[in-house]
């Protein structure tokens, strides 16, 4: 199916985005390349000549850094310099984006709690808790942002868990797990098992039934909702009778991309493999982690016991071949299993609910699954699969 006229402005714009950091990382290769050598006893030919101190011949209160003259380049920001202001301006980014093309959430009561982690960082868990009585369902999420931007406090993120709640009667259990590279794999799963533990001995006073909980993850933190089933099971093995999985991303070794639907929008498959690398590498460290399995689910020993699973992917998003390929992988090793691909849309689709149909009816489909939690006889996914059922031949 063609490409919804509403990504095309959008695409052309990415498009920009990537072909921009490529020249950029390129320059900077060529810029370190043709860098002379310095040494403290010969200032350069330019500096001389313009009567500039050298680094030999600064006094040692005011090191020459200090003191640019007219011929010093401008200072290139320090990576931690670069990383906050690509973050300030995401944040800025997405609060546009909610403005107009999402859906603002409702207003309903919020807590907050930080929960402690061993041998890694502390994490902080925000609750978002529909008007119900009792103990009730939870889901804990995980945002998206390729393991280095995004959080619980980005407009999204926090409408789509406010709109998600009050439609479902779901406690949406949202976790600010740490972004690499400050924090690299495996920080962010184990913090993410720790709140899913932490969630499940302390259910009672949180007013959550622990014997109804789901986990769900976009993107990245698709990849952090599988592995967290993994360690689960692996672990603890608490109950968990549903996982959403949102256009994941499943296997870092690129195996599984599929670089077809780049191509059709004109995407050069050597930038998207670019940014897809770079996104492993920052994750990971080193990328020879990649097939471990709490870093790529997909390439566990075995599924086995893992909780049912609804995938849904785009039809322009070369992580498409990842969600089909763990549905099947589920599938082989007995685990109820769905997979949707959403035709005409890209990997950002789940933002979109204030401008596409399609968005909308994707955001249905969630909360339809986690309203399943409510259910005690069928499985999670046979009653979701009943009810999808029913709206298609209702449509």
């Amino acid at each position: 199916m063609p490409l919804d006229p509403l990504f095309a402005e959008r695409l052309h714009a990415h498009r920009r985005y990537l072909i921009d950091q490529a020249l950029g990382d390129l320059k900077g290769r060529l810029s370190w390349m043709r860098r002379p050598a310095k040494t403290a006893a010969a200032p350069s030919a330019a500096a001389a000549s313009a009567g500039a101190p050298s680094e030999s011949s600064a006094p040692a209160s005011a090191p020459a850094a200090s003191a640019p003259t007219a011929q010093s380049p401008p200072r290139t920001p320090s990576p931690r310099e670069a990383r906050a202001r690509h973050r300030r301006a995401a944040i800025a980014w997405d609060r546009t984006e909610l403005r107009t093309v999402g859906t603002p959430g409702p207003d309903i009561p919020t807590t907050e709690h930080v929960v402690p982690v061993t041998g890694y960082p502390d994490v902080l868990v925000r609750i978002y808790r529909p008007d119900a009585q009792g103990l009730i369902p939870a889901c804990l999420t995980l945002y998206g942002g390729a393991f280095r931007i995004g959080g619980i406090d980005y407009p999204t993120t926090d409408a789509a868990a406010r709109r998600r709640a009050a439609a479902s009667g779901v406690a949406i259990v949202s976790v600010d797990y740490a972004l690499a590279p400050e924090h690299r794999y495996p920080t962010q799963v184990e913090q993410v098992y720790a709140a899913f533990d932490w969630m499940i001995r302390n259910a009672d006073e949180l007013g959550i039934d622990a014997e109804r909980v789901g986990v769900a993850g976009t993107s990245a933190g698709g990849c952090l909702a599988a592995a967290l089933t993994l360690m689960n099971r692996d672990r603890a093995g608490h109950p968990i009778r549903l996982q959403i999985l949102e256009v994941p991303v499943v296997d870092l070794t690129g195996r599984h991309i599929d670089l077809a639907p780049t191509r059709a929008v004109g995407i050069p498959s050597i930038l998207a493999l670019r940014e897809m690398w770079s996104v492993r590498r920052t994750y990971l460290g080193r990328t020879s982690r990649a097939r471990e399995p709490y870093a790529s689910p997909l390439l566990a020993g075995g599924h086995a016991g893992l909780p049912p699973a609804l995938i849904l992917t785009a039809e322009y998003d070369p992580l498409r071949g990842e969600g089909a390929a763990y549905a099947a992988a589920l599938r082989a090793a007995g685990v109820e299993a769905s997979a949707v691909r959403y035709l005409g849309v890209t990997h950002d689709i789940p933002i979109f609910t204030g401008a596409l149909a399609a968005a909308r009816r994707w955001e249905a489909e969630v909360v339809g699954a986690l309203r399943t939690l409510h259910g005690a006889q069928q499985s999670s996914l046979q009653q979701h699969q009943s009810q999808r059922h029913a709206a298609e031949m209702t449509s």
